[in-house]
């Protein structure tokens, strides 16, 4: 068992409280509700929210956008003035953001400085097994790498993270993830609201010392303050019109239950792009690796008016509503239709749990072995999958990722989908014992990917698996 006991989740180490069960923790010094941060972490909202750094291509030419970015330690500070040793993408702890554009490739040469290995696999991209960033395909330290990314897919909010096998969990924890989005023409004749109202949003939790330093390893149910783009409990000014937010959580074991003080949210995408249709929210659930973005209009507010953005733990982000400004973007009421799902001429069984004993992760009863192709699957093949998690026992949640290929949840636990599996995903949670059917079709490329619990320090236990596409 790779890791130890401190990856293991909080259900396989103690009794765990009603908010772990959903896979919460109670923010900061606080009991589950509460708001109010430990002794030493800070004042609420006294900290300016940080907007990741979006790159320039180095290059473009022949009709691609080339990149470089350095794999390497560096100092951030969770909290002001309190540097901490991180490993990031570019020296960032929220590594910089590529903005890409449906329909011109990116080049992407890592160079890993780090005394670790690592890799990079950009979540949600539809890219060829040599760029997937396949977990044992490991950039060792002074190793460089080029990863090609043709970009033949619709406008997402994507992301990319380290992949390599034992030390994703690690990896991840410490910093190493960055935002990727991918625009497209479609998309951007909508007039939704974009440039500098359009933001992306980072969410995670960690577990700080009182010099304001991560600790890792740890148990989950520690990981207590969340970060908003790498800091503590930010605030941000905004104008008095509509905004477009980019959600990510890049957490490596949680759910957040988002909510805006009543205000109403206006989702307008999911994992894999626009949804057919605005959707209004009032609470969102965001599990590992999953993204939502939405609209708010905050000209529906009082100028001087603060929103907090909460989760059941305690509040996220402030938002000021601080002044006037022109606004002629729109949500419009058709967004970008889903083309029919197809019929399935295949149906599998996935499960995912912990083995009561051992407490390495299992799929489908096995352990993830690189040299184990589990199932093979025919290239051009629409298949539905029913994705089960088993670990009834333990009560743990999971949060299941397929490689390569966006799918449609069909159903869950054997009735609608959820509010929170609409549009084209490529993550789904499932609670202890729940299920769903996905469906989706593998287009063009063969290969070996995997599919897993995107709980990373799950996977990193081995809740792994391995499919191959053949001709």
């Amino acid at each position: 068992m790779v890791g130890g006991a401190a990856l293991l989740p909080s259900a396989l180490t103690r009794e765990p409280s009603a908010a772990e069960h959903t896979g919460h923790a109670p923010a900061a010094g606080s009991a589950a509700g509460g708001g109010r941060p430990a002794a030493g972490l800070g004042v609420l909202f006294s900290q300016r929210l940080p907007i990741p750094q979006q790159l320039t291509p180095m290059r473009r030419g022949d009709g691609v956008d080339v990149y470089k970015i350095p794999i390497k330690a560096a100092q951030h500070a969770f909290l002001p003035g309190k540097p901490a040793p991180v490993r990031s993408f570019g020296g960032q702890f929220v590594g910089p953001t590529i903005r890409a554009r449906t329909g011109t490739p990116v080049e992407v040469t890592f160079t890993n400085q780090l005394d670790v290995p690592s890799n990079v696999h950009l979540h949600g991209g539809h890219n060829a097994q040599a760029d997937d960033g396949y977990p044992m395909d490991l950039l060792d330290p002074g190793q460089s790498r080029t990863y090609h990314y043709p970009n033949r897919q619709q406008g997402a909010t994507l992301w990319y993270h380290d992949h390599a096998h034992h030390l994703e969990a690690e990896n991840v924890y410490r910093g190493l993830h960055g935002f990727y989005i991918l625009d497209d023409e479609a998309e951007r004749g909508l007039n939704l609201p974009s440039e500098q109202y359009d933001v992306p949003i980072m969410l995670r939790d960690i577990q700080l010392d009182a010099n304001g330093a991560m600790v890792y390893p740890n148990f989950p149910p520690d990981r207590t303050t969340i970060l908003t783009n790498g800091v503590v409990n930010p605030y941000f000014q905004v104008a008095a019109r509509k905004y477009r937010f980019r959600l990510l959580n890049t957490s490596n074991e949680r759910q957040f239950r988002l909510t805006l003080g009543g205000v109403q949210m206006t989702q307008i995408a999911s994992d894999g792009g626009l949804l057919p249709a605005p959707v209004p929210r009032s609470e969102i659930l965001l599990g590992s690796a999953e993204r939502v973005d939405i609209v708010v209009d905050f000209s529906q507010v009082p100028l001087g008016s603060h929103l907090v953005l909460k989760d059941i733990s305690g509040p996220v982000l402030r938002f000021d509503v601080t002044r006037l400004a022109p606004d002629s973007s729109r949500v419009p009421a058709t967004l970008r239709p889903l083309p029919a799902p197809g019929t399935a001429t295949v149906q599998r069984e996935i499960t995912m749990r912990f083995d009561e004993t051992t407490f390495v992760g299992l799929v489908n009863e096995q352990v993830y072995d690189p040299n184990r192709v589990d199932i093979k699957v025919k290239r051009g093949a629409t298949e539905i999958w029913t994705v089960r998690n088993t670990d009834t026992v333990f009560g743990a949640p999971h949060s299941f990722h397929l490689h390569l290929e966006q799918f449609r949840v069909l159903d869950r636990n054997g009735g609608p989908p959820g509010p929170d599996d609409v549009g084209r995903k490529d993550t789904v949670f499932l609670g202890p014992g729940e299920w769903v059917r996905l469906q989706t079709t593998f287009t063009d490329y063969v290969g070996r990917y995997v599919y897993h619990c995107h709980f990373l320090d799950h996977s990193t236990l081995g809740m792994m698996a391995q499919m191959e596409i053949v001709p």
